[in-house]
């Protein structure tokens, strides 16, 4: 019986580098997959190809692709391995193109396909409502991008084209990994129990280290050998969609029932109706059997039809956050913190500085949890941050706590200050014959 292997290389824009190519290297993979988008991820991508038309793509795609391409294609007495990647994020075409020139220094002969397509920001009416309660035109000149989730199709459409590194902006998580499966073991686009089974798979692995020990780790509770030598997971599926989840033998880490089942309800709203767009998966039913050391078996999963509408990302901008920092050490480092707090915000008060929200908080005290601490910390740092429509009000917050130095509590040092310009998020629905995935070789 045929099995296949996915990788995965990455689970967010800046992620480590070094269990990728471990799994080039080493996991006799037939797939690599790098998941790379978060939610705010591909906005501040769009702006930042505002700056610059060639750019707008991963800021590692470069250094990633010069380590990971040397294993890429056929290789005598290996399984072929290809890359699907989000890193286009905001240019896909762009992106390609850099892989192609990093390929052609490297002395080799691979075809490279960018998947465009979910930029949807010109199909937008005024009228559409996202889930913030504002509609599109209410944004006005502050909208900067609306991305649609693709699902499998722009990347079922580079496997046919023979692509050894398929490269896509934003597409559903999951969609990167169901997609070589379907390609792979030629499931039908309506067979949902397959889809829903192979779902599972690229959810269980598309955040890379959470489901090998990372982000599960809690020392005396749950522990992770060799946590600095973190391996990535790879799955081994069979054609009925059937995995095991596992990483490179020797690599660090934990492939456990634990591990796999935090990461089965990581952002799953309903686990009987998970939507993606290529199929609402069904994790209501699913199991985990750990058959060995670091091998855990996934099974259970279940799918449905598809939903009808995919879901739209669309970034804008939102003001501007100005921030200071200042620190506090030894006997009454509270206290003087505290009064540093108090100071600040009046000033702020005082010169009458515009601000939509503002937060002052005593890291190490008070900026999680609230004031619940009995325990007086020996340093503690303050820090206050507030959002406005002006950046020459953000940049005030900051100066003023800069300011303590000579002007508040005795024995604070290491001030910091920053102003950043807000990239907000919100969602809404598009019809699916408003979106054309496709793709560009």
């Amino acid at each position: 019986m045929k099995t296949l292997r996915i990788g995965s290389g990455a689970g967010y824009s800046g992620d480590r580098i070094e269990p990728a190519v471990e799994l080039a290297e080493q996991g006799n993979l037939d797939y690599l997959v790098f998941e790379c988008l978060a939610e705010r991820t591909i906005a501040l991508a769009q702006q930042a190809r505002i700056s610059d038309p060639e750019g707008g793509y991963d800021p590692l795609l470069s250094e990633r692709m010069r380590r990971v391409l040397p294993f890429v294609g056929v290789r005598a007495g290996r399984r072929r391995l290809r890359v699907i990647t989000n890193m286009g994020a905001a240019n896909p075409v762009s992106a390609a193109d850099e892989v192609r020139r990093i390929a052609r220094e490297l002395g080799l002969a691979l075809k490279v396909v960018a998947v465009v397509g979910d930029d949807v920001l010109e199909v937008l009416k005024p009228e559409l409502l996202l889930d913030n309660g504002q509609t599109v035109g209410s944004l006005g000149e502050r909208l900067i991008s609306a991305n649609a989730y693709l699902g499998v199709d722009g990347i079922l459409q580079a496997l046919h084209a023979d692509a050894d590194v398929v490269i896509t902006g934003r597409v559903a998580d999951p969609s990167l990994f169901l997609a070589p499966q379907m390609f792979e073991f030629g499931w039908a686009a309506d067979d949902w129990q397959r889809l829903g089974r192979g779902t599972l798979v690229g959810h269980l692995l598309e955040c890379a280290g959470q489901v090998s020990g990372g982000y599960f780790a809690d020392p005396g509770f749950k522990d992770v050998e060799d946590l600095a030598r973190l391996g990535f997971p790879l799955a081994e599926i069979t054609a009925d969609g059937e995995a095991v989840i596992t990483k490179v033998a020797g690599s660090g880490g934990r492939v456990s029932c634990a591990t796999c089942t935090e990461q089965l309800i990581y952002e799953v709203h309903d686990p009987a109706a998970y939507l993606t767009p290529d199929v609402t998966a069904d994790f209501s039913q699913v199991g985990f059997v750990e058959e060995s050391t670091d091998r855990v078996r996934a099974q259970g999963a279940d799918g449905r039809i598809r939903p009808e509408k995919l879901k739209v990302s669309v970034g804008y901008l939102d003001g501007w956050i100005g921030e200071g920092q200042m620190s506090y050490g030894g006997p009454g480092a509270v206290a003087r913190a505290q009064l540093a707090r108090d100071v600040v915000l009046k000033r702020l008060e005082l010169m009458g500085v515009k601000m939509q929200d503002v937060r002052a908080e005593l890291i190490g005290m008070d900026s999680l949890h609230g004031p619940r601490s009995r325990v007086e910390p020996w340093e503690v740092r303050l820090r206050v941050a507030a959002r406005c429509e002006d950046r020459g009000e953000a940049v005030r917050v900051g100066n003023e706590v800069e300011t303590l130095y000579t002007n508040g509590p005795s024995g604070g040092g290491g001030a910091s200050k920053s102003v950043r310009q807000v990239v907000a998020v919100a969602s809404l629905l598009l019809p699916r014959d408003k979106v054309n995935p496709r793709i560009e070789a």
